[in-house]
């Protein structure tokens, strides 16, 4: 079994997948969210909210433990992008950016867009959402009306409508101006029996939906632009950093790209790079599938504002959040179909084929410029809370 440039020296490459978690827990205190003991005790932490492997055990060890036994299609259990529930697709989520506008967005358009994309990536077509609003004592009605708009122009830029919600008020301090849940319900697309058809031409595939258990060898991955965006825009506006280049929000509803996507077909699984950017979201597809992925650093496309930024910041682009990007298993026989069809779409036109599924080993890992590798491992958490 060949071995990577860091691989730990352990006996068999299924033993570091199955520790993996636990091991860069341990190790992850480069940003300051984890304080080593603090771990073991009885307290939230931001880490535990930020998408990376420190929530993942959170939502595995306690959340889980209560309320994954639902016996659906897509049960709470498998810990995808949606729940499937009789053919209905469902979500749920809640939005806490700091601060509530940013450069390329606001917490508003941000509610709209992850809840939509939540939807696309299982295989769904979104049909309605539902807002609800926590507002601070002492928010601006210019500020909330200034949110309210942004909503409907992304509503109206999805083609899907709010059609019920709630509103509640905290009293001064007990949150910061603004929190909103954000549901949606969609159906099945029209186009994913076909993609599931084109898969089936070339390769087994039980799977009715697209989950992140889908991926197998050879898989092509197909990465929709460039990562980091979102992340440094809201980073960014918090702290006040000159950045050369004005950088801005990604956020973006894909549903329209990932319709055009299905109509190809040969898509076994998608999902967009939200908290704990695309390091995380390949680990989940690894540790699921049971796969390693294979990426080259050459074809993942970063701006240089963005590149600039994280390095001079410290941070790895990798595990920074975006809001407007999709990634995409695809069988080899269809990539180049696929490929063209998002770069035909103004959200995908910076799509890249950036790697493929393999088995010779079973952790995220990356062919450097240089000609090395190097493991990617899942991210604590992303390294700037609360972007969304």
């Amino acid at each position: 079994m060949p071995r990577l440039d860091n691989e730990p020296d352990l006996e068999h490459p299924r033993m570091f997948d199955s520790s993996r978690e636990l091991l860069y827990i341990q190790i992850s205190d480069r940003y300051g969210l984890i304080r080593g003991p603090r771990m073991a005790s009885d307290i939230i932490t931001l880490a535990h909210g930020a998408g990376g492997s420190v929530m993942q055990s959170l939502i595995k060890q306690y959340v889980l433990k209560h309320l994954g036994g639902a016996n659906v299609e897509v049960p709470l259990a498998a810990l995808d992008d949606a729940a499937v529930v009789d053919g209905i697709v469902f979500k749920s989520d809640s939005y806490t950016v700091k601060p509530i506008f940013f450069p390329g967005g606001d917490i508003g358009r941000l509610a709209i867009c992850g809840t939509v994309n939540d939807i696309c990536m299982i295989g769904g077509e979104p049909l309605a959402l539902a807002e609800g609003f926590i507002l601070e004592e002492g928010l601006s009605l210019s500020d909330f009306d200034r949110i309210l708009l942004s909503m409907r122009k992304t509503c109206d830029e999805a083609g899907v409508p709010i059609v019920t919600g709630d509103t509640k008020v905290m009293e001064r301090g007990a949150l910061e101006k603004i929190v909103i849940n954000s549901s949606g319900i969609g159906k099945r697309n029209a186009s994913l029996d076909h993609d599931l058809s084109e898969v089936r031409q070339y390769r087994n595939c039980d799977s009715q939906w697209l989950l992140d258990s889908n991926v197998r060898k050879g898989d092509k991955i197909i990465l929709s632009g460039t990562i980091g965006d979102h992340g440094i825009s809201v980073l960014s506006a918090r702290e006040g950093y000159g950045f050369e280049t004005r950088i801005e929000s990604d956020a973006a509803p894909l549903n329209h790209l990932t319709n055009d996507m299905l109509r190809v077909g040969g898509i076994v699984a998608m999902k967009d790079p939200t908290r704990g950017g695309l390091a995380n979201l390949l680990n989940e597809w690894s540790e699921k599938s049971h796969v390693g992925i294979l990426l080259r650093e050459q074809n993942i496309p970063i701006k240089e504002g963005v590149r600039s930024a994280c390095e001079m910041l410290g941070l790895d682009v990798m595990e920074i959040g975006n809001e407007g990007k999709v990634v995409a298993a695809v069988v080899p026989e269809k990539v180049e179909d696929v490929l063209a069809v998002m770069r035909r779409c103004s959200v995908g036109k910076e799509a890249m084929i950036i790697g493929e599924a393999t088995s010779e080993f079973y952790v995220v890992a990356m062919e450097t410029v240089v000609g090395g590798r190097r493991i990617i491992p899942p991210p604590a958490g992303d390294p700037v809370p609360r972007i969304c």
